[in-house]
């Protein structure tokens, strides 16, 4: 009923730019929410930034604000995620997920009922 296939990834260097892109088929894009979480190896699953579709609330991490930025284009089906000015601790595996339900701050990934495969993002210094 949600698929959530990203893509985007890559290897850049430090200061670099990347735009990881979530095409999302779902039933209904009415009270959904769309989030990027991202886990490096060894450590646990952190959230990232999350979007209200309906509305275009958004959510970031601190370790992410001022550099990344989330957004959805409507008539794709999509949740982009540009990450500026990476860092080598960016590097981890992405991954997009969604929820119906009211937009709220939920930074916890077991709030998120559905999840991508994943894609690598890795930052050389």
């Amino acid at each position: 009923q949600v698929q959530l296939v990203e893509s985007g990834g890559g290897l850049v260097q430090h200061g670099g730019s990347l735009r990881l892109s979530c095409v999302a088929s779902v039933r209904t894009f009415s009270n959904i929410v769309m989030a990027w979480f991202r886990q490096a190896p060894g450590k646990e699953r952190e959230f990232v930034a999350a979007i209200s579709w309906s509305d275009g609330s958004i959510y970031y991490a601190d370790s992410v604000k001022g550099r990344f930025t989330i957004s959805r284009d409507n008539a794709k089906n999509t949740v982009y995620l540009q990450m500026n000015s990476l860092k080598p601790e960016d590097t981890a595996i992405y991954y997009c997920a969604a929820r119906y339900g009211p937009w709220r701050r939920a930074p916890e990934s077991a709030w998120y009922n559905y999840w991508g495969q994943g894609t690598q993002v890795t930052v050389s210094s």
